[in-house]
């Protein structure tokens, strides 16, 4: 069953989801956006989170739109796209990632066949095409890779920093919550990033 409430304030610990993404992006971004829809907005308390926060461009479309949003609103050319309910970002695997950026237009981790979008790097060349997308009202990110140049990065490469794979685990459900609390007491992390 969904978690039916804003999951990107639940809280793990001392932290929110969203607070604990943010500390781990915070030592490789100098600037952290937080893109979300205006329904949510008004559960944000902007003041006190260590990002600037912007409401969706196209309202209703979903995370193809926040992506938009994100690339749109960046001063820089490339961003770091994370969910704001995955918390176990690994710092190692990140900033892997941002080395790969040069000569791509997007980088997307891909584990058996199953792109992971939400944990990727896109640069503002992909913006005109996911424009087109979102006016068609085409809203799988998916379908923005076949308009760019993006670079896979595959299994055998994430197994050399996050074997498990616990980057992109991510909290959709209350049994997901009560998982993610449970590893992190069992592995006693206190950082929001494991550092390798």
């Amino acid at each position: 069953m969904r978690l039916g409430r804003e999951k990107a304030l639940e809280r793990i610990n001392d932290q929110s989801l969203i607070e604990r993404v943010i500390d781990c992006l915070a030592p490789i971004s100098y600037e952290i956006l937080v893109i979300t829809s205006e329904e949510q907005f008004k559960f944000i308390d902007t003041a006190s989170l260590k990002a600037r926060v912007i409401v969706d461009f196209y309202p209703g479309k979903g995370a193809l739109a926040g992506i938009y949003t994100g690339l749109k609103s960046a001063d820089s050319f490339y961003s770091l796209v994370v969910g704001c309910d995955m918390p176990f970002l690994n710092y190692a695997l990140l900033n892997y990632l941002i080395d790969l950026v040069p000569s791509y237009d997007a980088v997307v981790p891909k584990i058996d066949d199953m792109l992971e979008p939400l944990h990727a790097i896109y640069s503002k060349n992909c913006l005109a095409p996911i424009d087109k997308l979102l006016h068609q009202d085409k809203l799988q990110i998916t379908q923005l890779f076949a308009l760019v140049k993006p670079r896979y990065v595959g299994q055998d490469e994430i197994a050399k920093f996050d074997p498990e794979n616990l980057s992109f685990f991510n909290i959709n459900t209350q049994d997901d919550l009560t998982r993610a609390k449970a590893m992190i007491d069992k592995a006693q992390r206190v950082t929001p990033c494991r550092e390798k």
